[in-house]
């Protein structure tokens, strides 16, 4: 609960309102039981008459009185009557001194004050009183019952225009809190890096910031309309009914008490459930997201049997733990209804038996039962807040573990900045890095120099880590041995902005975004003009295909570029990283899609047309690298040979197997 509180500290004016709001719509909400006890007691039963002492005496009742009561008491009625023609008339001002009097003349039952039939009696005698002075007293019933309804309808529409006002805000405040929350979710999982990732898992992390989210905003419309209004409403009727009648206040403590017991029964059955519900959704959108990734695979081995079993399996468990827990919570709502109607009963039962004693007016009755209603309510929405706010309470928590998540990667406390310049020297010491939980080091002991205006190309078999060292260098993932420096600056200590602003990096899966082919060119926040983008494009052998495109620069890109071919896809990516004029410059292995002229076409323009940059590259052919100006040979994470194709051949037996099996006899003669 404190965790969604405190996600509302941004929105703390819009939570202000909404609690004043609260409290004007539990004073109009309070005021209606009283205005329906009015108009039954006196506007029913006491035709109207609201007081003891009469607005209008006959002359016979004025003479009664002179006749029946003591001197001091009969200058009071002198004092507060005056003459008319055909009566006497109660002059305006305070006259509660005379409420004794006439409760004591009018009453057959004697100076009982506190008898509820000596008062009935003593109305009856005022309603005879204005008979005899020729008073309409149907006009005064009518009129009184009339203002009194008017009343209550004035204070109906005042409580519902508040309460949408509160459902107004409520909802605005918590709408922008997911905003926010979501924002903050995005923005961290942005500073992720794959040990992060792996941790979650990316189908956790999409079910955290968009199905999480959404269950604590749901709950903070509930809490901001519910959490501050119930309690405001079950103190309030509570004090209304003590002051009615208190002699039944035992059976709102008897209701409360059964609904605590549900409640506590309900939260002990369902609490566990909500924290399955959540791991059982992760785990539905797991495999979507697997499936969809992984489709033309799938049909290409015809294993869409074996899919839908699986999904099956993880759906039918979500469904029956969701049919669980809303079974459990709409069984709730009944067994509530059956508390409200047997309290209802309750109350009319004894509240009849005081009615006949004369103790109690229906009216009064009447009121009991609606404050009871207002307080048995409020506690039924408070309890209902129980079921709701575990759900969004695991919710919070998952959320707050992202936030939370102490990321491996970040910048150190004291940053050194990079001189600006367009030549980078890049040198490895001692590197080595395993990854988490693995036995064997990925790479072990790399030691090279890429100096500006040179490639270095890194071979070796599937495994040898040939992509862990290109990773480490935009610090994707940390060395857990030696050091990487630029300009004899170990990477750790630059800002990790500045770091990757100072490097142009190609995966080996051309990512695109949806968009334009000039948008994924000049993609993020580093500014490319026109023509660096159709530089970028024709140095990466993509401006060929670009332009019988309709639309060229401007053809749209779909999601993940589903709508160019694998080489296309490439060579944008490569344009892209081209583009930022970067001096350092990584090709994972990424010009696998590409056919061999283009392939030497890319090369010979890298090489004319990029001559400062830092450029490393990661191939799987041997005609991909061997022109480069250092060659890394790795061997099971190992350094096995490094130097040129030429000097390779005569003293690498590794890079002399990988040459043998790709290139031909002739081929190896032509390039010694």
């Amino acid at each position: 609960m404190s965790l969604i509180l405190n996600y509302l500290k941004k929105s703390y004016k819009g939570v202000i309102i909404i609690i004043l709001l609260l409290v004007v719509k539990v004073i109009f909400d309070l005021a209606l039981p009283f205005y329906t006890s009015t108009i039954v007691n006196v506007g029913i039963q006491q035709g109207g008459i609201e007081s003891v002492v009469p607005l209008y005496l006959s002359n016979d009742g004025y003479e009664e009185l002179m006749n029946t009561t003591d001197s001091e008491e009969k200058e009071l009625i002198k004092a507060s009557y005056s003459k008319t023609d055909d009566y006497y008339t109660l002059k305006k001002g305070d006259n509660s001194s005379l409420s004794p009097i006439f409760l004591a003349s009018f009453s057959s039952l004697g100076k009982e004050a506190d008898s509820k039939k000596q008062y009935l009696s003593a109305i009856l005698r005022v309603t005879q009183e204005y008979e005899k002075a020729g008073i309409d007293v149907v006009a005064i019933q009518q009129k009184y019952i009339l203002s009194q309804g008017f009343n209550m309808i004035i204070i109906s529409l005042l409580s519902a225009f508040f309460s949408i006002m509160v459902s107004f805000f409520a909802s605005r405040t918590a709408a922008i809190t997911g905003k926010h929350l979501r924002g903050e979710v995005f923005s961290k999982v942005l500073t992720f890096h794959q040990n992060e990732i792996d941790h979650f898992s990316t189908a956790s992390l999409i079910t955290r910031s968009t199905n999480d989210v959404q269950q604590i905003q749901q709950s903070l419309v509930m809490i901001l309309r519910i959490v501050f209004f119930a309690p405001l409403m079950a103190i309030g009727g509570i004090v209304r009914v003590l002051t009615t009648n208190n002699s039944m206040a035992w059976i709102i403590g008897l209701a409360v008490s059964l609904i605590f017991i549900v409640v506590i029964f309900m939260f002990r059955l369902v609490m566990p459930k909500f924290t399955i519900l959540q791991t059982l959704v992760d785990k539905v959108n797991s495999i979507v997201r697997e499936t969809l990734k992984g489709l033309s695979v799938i049909r290409a081995f015809s294993n869409q049997g074996h899919e839908k079993k699986r999904f099956n399996e993880a759906n039918e468990q979500l469904t029956s733990t969701s049919l669980f827990v809303n079974r459990a919570m709409s069984a709730m709502m009944p067994i509530m209804m059956l508390i409200m109607n047997l309290t209802s009963i309750l109350i009319i039962w004894v509240g009849g038996i005081h009615i006949s004693d004369g103790n109690m007016q229906v009216g009064d009755m009447m009121a009991f039962i609606q404050y009871s209603m207002i307080i048995i309510t409020s506690f039924l929405m408070i309890t209902m807040l129980s079921i709701i706010i575990p759900r969004s309470t695991v919710s919070a928590k998952r959320i707050e573990e992202v936030l939370t998540t102490e990321v491996t990667i970040k910048d150190s406390e004291k940053l050194i900045t990079l001189t600006p310049s367009i030549h980078k020297t890049l040198e490895f010491k001692g590197v080595s890095f395993s990854y988490p939980k693995a036995e064997t080091e990925a790479i072990k002991e790399i030691n090279f120099t890429a100096l500006p205006g040179t490639i270095t190309a890194i071979i070796g078999s599937t495994g040898s880590g040939k992509s862990t060292i290109l990773q480490l260098i935009p610090r994707f993932i940390d060395p857990t041995k030696g050091s990487i420096l630029i300009d004899g600056v170990d990477i750790r200590d630059i800002a990790l902005h500045e770091l990757r602003s100072n490097i142009g990096y190609v995966s080996q899966i051309g990512n695109l975004f949806k968009g334009t082919i000039a948008s994924n060119i000049a993609f993020g926040e580093r500014i490319v003009d026109e023509a660096s983008v159709k530089e970028a494009a024709k140095i990466a052998q993509a401006d060929s295909f670009i332009m019988e495109k309709e639309g060229q620069y401007e053809a749209a890109i779909t999601q993940n570029g589903a709508n160019v071919s694998g080489g296309q896809r490439q060579r944008l990516s490569i344009a892209r990283a081209i583009a930022t004029k970067s001096p350092i410059l990584l090709f994972d292995d990424s010009f696998s899609a590409l056919d061999f002229r283009t392939e030497v076409s890319l090369r010979t323009e890298l090489r004319n047309k990029i001559k400062d940059s830092t450029i490393i590259i990661v191939g799987q052919r041997i005609s991909s690298i061997m022109h480069s100006d250092t060659i890394i040979v790795l061997d099971e994470g190992e350094m096995v040979g490094i130097g040129t194709h030429k000097e390779l051949m005569k003293t690498c037996v590794v890079y002399q197997q990988i040459s043998k099996s790709q290139l031909s006899p002739e081929e190896l003669k032509k390039y010694e």
